[in-house]
């Protein structure tokens, strides 16, 4: 019996599988939410697929994703992040993820965690939509907005409310698995 899944998830085995194992599952793990916000930022402008393949060598390039030494990296280690093709070797991008690691500590240090940020944009529980195909999915909406609007505020870039709304769904807060999807309400 074929598997109904959201029509974005097409053919590619790995992006079924993040489909099927990630997307949409929500997340609490500081580290985590940050691997999503600078893989969502390195996305803009490319396929999300391209993100994904490319996945397991930005967790090499930046140590796992660790807040604090994300933060501290030198100019140094931004020219060897500029010279690894194994992620997206854009001067802004990357040194956006630096700056987004310096931001991520000031809100851990006001709001406790990431999470404890992040979450209280959907009010601590995930939205589920109902939407009938992906053409209904809006590619971002108020609560997106409020959240690019705040994390500019406080220094973050890479963050517009697009990337906004593609966060919030990759992590969990917001479920747009389509009706047909065999993940919708799960």
């Amino acid at each position: 019996m074929k598997i109904s899944r959201c029509a974005w998830a097409g053919t590619d085995l790995l992006y079924q599988r993040y489909h099927d194992e990630e997307w949409g599952v929500p997340v609490h793990d500081d580290r985590t939410l940050f691997e999503f916000l600078v893989l969502e930022g390195a996305q803009a402008g490319l396929s999300w697929i391209t993100i994904l393949r490319k996945r397991e060598n930005y967790r090499k390039a930046f140590d796992g994703f660790e807040l604090a030494r994300v933060a501290r990296y030198s100019e140094r280690k931004v020219q060897t992040l500029l010279s690894d093709p194994g992620i997206v070797r854009n001067r802004l991008k990357v040194r956006g993820a630096i700056r987004n690691a310096q931001a991520a500590l000031m809100l851990k240090e006001e709001f406790g965690s990431l999470d404890a940020y992040f979450w209280r944009f959907v009010d601590g529980n995930p939205i589920v939509n109902h939407w009938p195909s992906a053409k209904h999915v809006p590619p971002l909406t108020e609560r997106s907005d409020a959240l690019s609007k705040d994390l500019k505020r406080r220094g973050f870039t890479f963050v517009g409310s697009t990337i906004c709304y593609a966060f919030m769904q990759a992590v969990g807060m917001v479920n747009d698995h389509t009706r047909d999807c065999f993940k919708h309400g799960k």
